[in-house]
Formats: C-alpha cells, structure tokens, sequence
C-alpha cells in the first residue's frame, strides 16, 4: 500500500493574518477540502491511503465532514495530527494537565488515526530551547552529541504515547547540512548513516509491543535541502537513504517498514521517487510554492497519478 501524507501545516490562520488560509473561517476551507477528497475519488484510489495531517483547530470539522460521506467512499482518507506531547491523560493519573500541549488520548478522542512525529521543524523547536539552556552553560562537553539524543529520546516518548492510543505513527528523520559534512557522497555515507541510525534506535525504543496491530511509516526528510534555493537529492541519494534505514529497522525491531519521502512530494519529482523501489510514498506539504502559495485538492491528485504511472 502506498502512503501519501499531507501536512496542512498552519492552514488554520487566514491571509488576513499573515497564514495562508485562502478563507477567513478555516473550517469552511477543510470541510470543502474534505468535500473535494471524496468527490474526487481519493477515498477509494486503489493500493492507495491519503492522510491529511492537521493543526488541532482543523481535526474536528476534518472529521465530522469525512463522516457525513458513505464509508465505501472514504476507506482510504485518514486523518491525523500533527504532534502529540510526550506525556498522556491515564485513568487515576494524570486527568488532562497539559495546558498548550496536545496529550494522545485527545488527538484520538477527536478521530485521529495518525500523528506525525519529529518533523524537522519540531526537532529545530526542541533543539531551540536546549541551545537557550546551553548559553548558559557554555563550554559542555560532547553538547551537540548530547542536544541530539535528548531530542531524540522525547520524540520516543511522543511515539510510544501515540502508539499506546492505537494511533499510527509517521516517525520523521533526516540529517542536517552540519551533520552531512563536506566531502564526495561516499565520504557523507557513514556519517549520514550514524545520524539516522541514531534516531532510529532512539526513536523506536521500546515500540516492539505495539507492532503490527499500529502502523509505523518511516519519513525521511533531507533537513539540508529543504527551503527555497535547496538542491534536493537524487534518485541515488534516496534510494541509499531508504535502503539503509529498511535494514536498520528489520535488524533492530524486526519489522520491515515503508519509508516515505519527506523532503516535499509534488508532482515535479513525483515519478522519480516513486521508481526507488525501497520507497512507499511521499509527504505533501504545499501544492503550489511560488506567487499564491497554497494546496490544492486538484494538485494533489495529480501528484498521486503522477506517483502512481511507475507502479501500474
């Protein structure tokens, strides 16, 4: 089954406000998102799930627009978050103290069937406040080696909570620029490597219980080629990428998982990616990136028939 994943992002603040919302009132603008899905087919594409991932204000009209429609009409549109906080609601425990912060048992409460985790922008957010703390501790040994595995290690605890409440996971990684280092893509290889088999090991701790009854997709997000002016890899590239982190996941957790491009899926390399045969779908964010940037239903569906030539 392919997985295509759709990361609507902050498509619940207006151009009014600076977002990118092209409708003041960003509930009428997913429910018709959700009306153009259905009506264009997406819930019952063949070998194919659409899952749009959304800010918490967007979930609940997500979910109650989906479920208007016949169920034969929507088997393979899911929903999900776009994060869950790394501590949950539980009986006789904690009852919901988590202002500002999304626990899992509320994200599947609401209908979420997945959430997307350690998106680069939420590893540069938890990286942010642990470079604040360094600032006063200048001079600490091994800090960057040590920043990068305490985010790695709350990202688990986000993943293990999301898993506890049967929601599927989209467990995102990738290296940056630093990380890469200088050199021939041979020299970059090893170092690329430890980098992500570091945030696997440390990712999935303990996530053996919950497989196969929830799914865990692989995203892998070149942090270095994202953003305007950015090379993205190559077929290569990828193709190397995904291989390896097949091979880390079945030595270390015994479960041979679908790796997903990360690093923006659209229609332009769309039939690149979907010719690695080690990769099983992609992550959309945006359909359109220059003058009125947005996302399109349409655009969408033209990407997945795009994808899905090198597949038929």
């Amino acid at each position: 089954m392919t997985e295509i994943f759709i990361n609507l992002k902050r498509f619940d603040v207006p151009k009014s406000l600076g977002g990118i919302c092209p409708v003041e009132n960003p509930k009428i603008w997913i429910e018709s998102i959700i009306d153009e899905s259905v009506k264009l087919g997406l819930g019952n594409l063949e070998d194919v799930n659409v899952t749009y991932l959304l800010p918490e204000a967007l979930i609940l009209p997500a979910v109650e627009k989906l479920s208007a429609y016949p169920k034969e009409q929507t088997l393979n549109i899911k929903l999900g978050c776009q994060g869950v906080y790394r501590e949950n609601v539980k009986p006789r425990g904690n009852f919901g103290a988590f202002t500002t912060n999304l626990p899992a048992a509320a994200a599947k409460n609401m209908g979420c069937d997945w959430s997307i985790i350690g998106h680069s922008e939420e590893r540069k957010d938890k990286l942010g406040i642990i470079e604040t703390y360094e600032t006063i501790n200048k001079g600490q040994h091994n800090f960057i080696e040590q920043a990068a595995e305490a985010v790695d290690n709350l990202i688990n605890q986000e993943v293990l909570c999301a898993l506890e409440m049967s929601i599927n996971v989209l467990l995102c990684i990738g290296e940056t620029a630093k990380e890469r280092g200088d050199g021939s893509f041979e020299e970059q290889k090893p170092r690329i490597q430890k980098v992500l088999k570091d945030q696997l090991k440390r990712g999935l701790k303990g996530i053996t219980e919950y497989i196969p009854k929830n799914k865990i997709v692989i995203g892998y997000e070149p942090i270095w080629a994202i953003g305007p002016g950015k090379t993205p890899p190559g077929a290569e590239y990828i193709s190397f990428v995904s291989s390896y982190v097949k091979t880390v996941v079945k030595e270390e957790f015994g479960f041979d998982p679908i790796v997903v491009y990360g690093g923006g899926l659209k229609e332009e390399n769309a039939s690149m990616i979907s010719s690695i045969d080690t990769i099983g779908g992609g992550l959309v964010a945006l359909t359109k990136f220059t003058g009125d940037i947005g996302f399109s239903v349409k655009d969408l569906e033209k990407i997945i028939e795009k994808y899905m030539q090198n597949l038929s």
